[in-house]
């Protein structure tokens, strides 16, 4: 062989070497991060059931709240309507 071809041949070596340890590093980098993600989903969903449990809670709360308001609205119309009307003396 030529010493042009040994000198290609050792270019390219360095070359597949670098770009082998940079793919190797790189890989270790996302799985460092995938890593990460995986923790700040779980936080997150964490968080997300904590509030879906505090909503569940309120909205058990406010219902019996809400219904009970609207009952006593209605019986304080029907009331009010029974009471004798205050008529005027000279109405009658």
């Amino acid at each position: 062989m030529d010493t042009a071809t040994f000198i290609l041949v050792i270019i390219l070596s360095v070359f597949l070497a670098i770009f082998l340890l940079l793919g190797i590093v790189l890989l270790i980098y996302i799985i460092r991060i995938t890593k990460e993600i995986r923790k700040i989903t779980d936080t997150a969903q964490r968080t997300v059931t904590h509030i879906e449990n505090v909503v569940a809670g309120i909205s058990k709360l406010t219902t019996p709240v809400v219904l009970a308001d609207m009952v006593g609205g209605y019986i304080k119309k029907f009331t009010d309507g029974l009471k004798p009307s205050k008529r005027k003396k000279g109405d009658e």
